[in-house]
């Protein structure tokens, strides 16, 4: 008897148990096909204009340092000490940006926190362009920043909200897109445009992103959290089409966010809150201590500093290229590769291009000072009167593979992730802490870099990042849920109950 009743008690509860995401999945894939994406995509691209700006702002300083280093005004000639804080003072504004988006989010709006992050760029772009002083530059820098950090935690969750699982993924390395789009531009422009005329330019895409967002609806789960069900079912009905099964995804949501009113100081110490607010406050952390920021604030002094052959300048602007490719191609894959699969690639080859960065950067000199043959440089058969050490593209070729590696997963994934795992009643306060932790440490990397570079060789610092990409495998391996395919619903239901079968 006890044999027999063993499969009551167990077997059919084991069934039932995991096929509980198989049909939440089958379900949604069914209703993905009915929809009509054309105005979610408009949406979307609307908001991720703000990172177009963000990217354009955050390596600014590239091309206009060794500007200024050169400028025979001394009140626009930068001096050695003001260097890392030109760079540096924007992941300070980012701070400030992350800190008001945490209010600004769960009040105004994922929307209105993006249309309100104009301002402070436009009025930044404006202060560098007509600068008559390096204070008023240092100004502008803090005001691009501060819109950087505001859009930073409000544009992915304006998109995971918009978007379902079957684009989520692409979309949401759109913002990521963007923002590289934004550098190319900016490195494309150094080339040919002064510094003043390179801010001007920077207020286009700030005035575009204004523009197109009146047209576009708020996220349909902040309206159903303020009560606003019939402002929200028309948003979704704008998002998802008229002919759709929209009031099933309505009802749902309306369901989720009807259990996530109000987050206590007590429901912090819950896992279902603190496992994925620390999941994504840790990715952030690793992100920017890979030495992101830093590098690609300093990127033209890096290349100028390792000798390598093309004009840093060129260089520059190859890198964002490649930058490019890479998160486009990562934005087509993610959705059927996984973001997991994408972070370890991403994670392995930025581990291997900071390793071989510095270690060339640690024997160069060495090599250098001792070659006299052409086994090294090749002299160009006369034609050249100055012999090619083409041993100086090795940075040139580490640095890019490590884009590329950082573009892949690091880059696009950990905003994703921030976006997809946070729960709802956390998502505006724990994004906003998210960008505040990313950007304090984005501050400190990139304000110590040229110093520590000076003192202990710019060879330490990729070592070091070396060490972080390697601890970015390991956090990947042993924390990072695979959200590939998951509605933010059953992403929910899997931190609420501990229940991989949501996540299978």
């Amino acid at each position: 008897m006890e044999t027999e009743r063993k499969p009551l008690l167990r077997d059919p509860e084991k069934t039932s148990y995991q096929s509980v995401g198989k049909a939440l999945r089958e379900a949604e894939k069914e209703y993905v096909k009915t929809l009509n994406n054309k105005k979610m995509f408009a949406a979307a691209f609307s908001a991720v204009l703000g990172n177009f700006t963000f990217g354009y702002a955050l390596v600014y300083p590239s091309p206009v340092i060794p500007a200024l280093e050169k400028n025979v005004y001394p009140e626009l000639h930068i001096q050695a000490a003001e260097v890392p804080w030109f760079g540096s003072v924007f992941a300070l504004g980012a701070c400030l940006g992350g800190i008001s988006s945490m209010v600004m989010n769960d009040h105004l709006g994922r929307k209105l926190s993006i249309m309100v992050s104009a301002l402070p760029a436009a009025l930044g772009f404006l202060l560098m362009g007509s600068a008559q002083h390096i204070s008023m530059l240092l100004v502008g820098r803090i005001l691009t920043g501060f819109a950087g950090g505001l859009t930073s935690s409000s544009i992915p969750v304006y998109i995971s909200e918009v978007s379902h699982a079957g684009v989520r993924g692409g979309l949401g390395a759109c913002p990521q897109i963007m923002a590289v789009c934004g550098a190319l531009v900016l490195y494309a422009l150094g080339l040919v445009l002064p510094w003043r005329w390179l801010a001007v330019a920077g207020e286009v895409p700030v005035f575009a992103m204004l523009a197109l967002l009146c047209f576009m609806p708020e996220s349909p789960r902040f309206l159903i959290s303020k009560s606003k069900d019939e402002e929200a079912l028309e948003a979704l009905v704008w998002l998802r089409g008229p002919n759709t099964s929209y009031r099933a995804e309505f009802e749902r949501i309306k369901n989720t966010v009807q259990k996530a009113k109000f987050l206590t100081c007590a429901e912090i110490s819950d896992p279902y809150y603190y496992k994925p607010i620390l999941i994504a406050a840790l990715m952030r952390f690793l992100q920017q201590m890979s030495g992101i920021t830093p590098i690609l604030t300093f990127l033209e002094s890096i290349f100028d500093r390792t000798s390598v052959i093309l004009k840093s300048g060129y260089d520059a602007s190859l890198v964002a290229v490649v930058r490019l490719l890479s998160v486009a191609v990562a934005a087509t894959i993610m959705d059927k590769a996984g973001r997991k699969i994408l972070l370890f690639t991403s994670g392995s080859l930025m581990l291997v291009s900071s390793l071989a960065m510095g270690f060339y950067i640690h024997f160069v000199d060495e090599v250098q000072h001792h070659h006299n043959s052409t086994n090294l440089t090749l002299a160009g058969l006369g034609s050249s009167p100055e012999p090619v050490n083409y041993l100086s593209l090795i940075p040139l070729i580490c640095i890019m593979f490590y884009i590329i590696g950082y573009a892949f997963g690091w880059g696009p994934i950990t905003w994703l992730l921030m976006s997809e795992i946070l729960p709802l009643k956390a998502r505006g306060l724990a994004s906003g802490l998210c960008v505040l932790l990313s950007w304090i440490t984005g501050f400190i990397l990139t304000e110590a870099f040229i110093p520590v570079a000076n003192e202990l060789g710019l060879e330490t610092l990729f070592f070091f990042f070396s060490v972080i990409s390697l601890c970015g495998l390991l956090f990947t391996h042993f924390c990072v849920p695979e959200t590939k395919g998951r509605t933010l619903e059953q992403i929910e239901s899997y931190f609420r109950t501990g229940r991989r079968s949501f996540m299978r």
